[in-house]
């Protein structure tokens, strides 16, 4: 039974913690149908800047805040890219994720004594992280080894609460009239493109903040961890809108972070049965499988409304 628990337990850390990937990952795909690849690379610049934040002594949610900019910042690259100089989504995408690489490379190995040469994995073991700080600090004895758990959840509930409320603001509209229709943005004035850079900045910041969350429960950041992140972030947001999202009264928002929950939870079980080097083929799989799935829920949309 404690087994059972304990796995129960690091489905939802996982699926709060990635959900919040998820919820920015919905923006650029679903509401700009911005298909974004630079989540590969802002995911780890979000682990790295916080790594080497924490390391050179700075507040650990002051570097939530520095990792959540530095993603909002390589979204606005992608955008520019984009937008500016006329690179179609997915090359934009490719190429600020092969950037933050060697960013992320650089970030790492800041406290190196040759920074230049970089450094692929950086370790804060018995440093202050979110999780041993304040106000976490203040929680009873009886609840405190379930801390991950609390305060992922919290945060998770907390950026959907806020993007809920950003996109009921004149600028969240404008950013969906973007994606649905692009030339009504345009007949009021707006440009289209700044509302796309606005948007992927977001979707970033929001990859970059879960990154900091996971480098600080695990006290370590690799160059490597976001590789993959993509296809999971598309497969839950999948997930969630086909599953969740025709549930009436439902926001998006709460679909897609609960399909990134019921995702990690089906990885997990499939797991149990596969060596690990099964690991990414399975997630190709579940990637697949949700794509079927939407296209099958969209067939049968069609035929209802037809």
């Amino acid at each position: 039974m404690d087994v059972v628990f304990s796995l129960l337990q690091n489905v939802l850390e996982e699926g709060f913690i990635y959900g919040i990937v998820a919820m920015g990952v919905y923006i650029t795909y679903k509401i700009l149908d911005f298909p974004d690849l630079s989540v590969d690379g802002t995911f780890p610049l979000g682990c790295a800047v916080t790594a080497a934040l924490i390391v050179g002594g700075v507040n650990p949610w002051l570097a939530c805040i520095a990792a959540f900019a530095a993603g909002a910042l390589a979204g606005c690259v992608t955008g520019l890219l984009h937008v500016k100089l006329r690179i179609t989504d997915l090359l934009s995408g490719i190429i600020v994720m092969t950037g933050c690489w060697s960013l992320n490379l650089l970030i790492l190995g800041a406290h190196m004594p040759n920074p230049l040469a970089g450094n692929a994995l950086l370790q804060f073991y018995n440093q202050p992280t979110i999780f041993t700080s304040f106000p976490v600090a203040l929680l009873p004895e009886s609840l405190y080894r379930f801390r991950v758990l609390i305060l992922a959840a919290v945060l998770a509930v907390v950026v959907k609460l806020l993007m809920d409320w950003f996109l009921r603001t004149k600028s969240g509209m404008l950013l969906r009239a973007a994606g649905d229709n692009p030339q009504f943005v345009t007949s009021l004035a707006k440009d289209q493109g700044s509302m796309k850079i606005m948007g992927l900045a977001i979707g970033n910041g929001c990859t970059a903040l879960a990154g900091s969350i996971l480098a600080q429960q695990a006290e370590s950041a690799s160059v490597s961890i976001g590789t993959g992140m993509v296809v999971q972030a598309l497969a839950a947001v999948i997930i969630g809108t086909s599953v969740f999202g025709r549930i009436k009264k439902f926001k998006s928002t709460s679909a897609v972070l609960l399909g990134t929950i019921l995702y990690k939870a089906v990885l997990l079980i499939a797991m149990l049965w596969l060596p690990a080097t099964f690991l990414k083929l399975t997630m190709a799989v579940l990637f697949v499988a949700a794509l079927l799935t939407d296209r099958v829920g969209k067939k049968k949309g069609s035929v209802a409304h037809g």
